[in-house]
């Protein structure tokens, strides 16, 4: 009941055809063209290498944020490192009030820097005769 129709044939069929199969030129010359040359078309290389471009970009961004992020978190270490190794040092001194840290001393060589430069603007306006004697004259006047 059936069970002729679920078995598989073991016999091989074999179909001929009456009429032969014939291709035109242009497919055998095309299939033909296909194997012989494997290179791509160029609007299919064009494409490609506008994916590949835009995957590089995309790694390089990737990269280049990574990059930064471990250059925060260094900055960051750093700076901790720094604050702890000031507050370390300025352990027993914070009492005595001698202590300053790096935004202070910066603050302080800066005002240096001016002090000095004000001091070299004066002194080459002395090796100037003529303002040196007007100098002289404004300092007369007042006395």
């Amino acid at each position: 009941m059936g069970a002729g129709q679920s078995k598989a044939d073991t016999e091989e069929k074999v179909f001929y055809n009456e009429t032969p199969v014939q291709f035109s030129q242009d497919v055998v010359n095309h299939l033909s063209d296909r194997s012989i040359s494997p290179d791509t078309s160029p609007e299919r290389q064009s494409t490609l290498d506008a994916h590949v471009r835009a995957r590089i970009q995309a790694e390089l961004q990737h990269l280049r944020a990574e990059e930064e992020s471990v250059q925060r978190e260094i900055e960051l270490a750093l700076e901790r490192e720094n604050i702890d190794r000031e507050k370390s040092s300025a352990g027993g001194e914070v009492a005595e009030g001698d202590v300053k840290n790096s935004m202070t001393l910066m603050g302080d060589l800066e005002e240096i820097r001016t002090k000095v430069d004000r001091f070299q603007t004066r002194r080459q306006l002395s090796d100037y005769p003529a303002v040196k004697e007007s100098g002289e004259a404004v300092v007369l006047c007042y006395r």
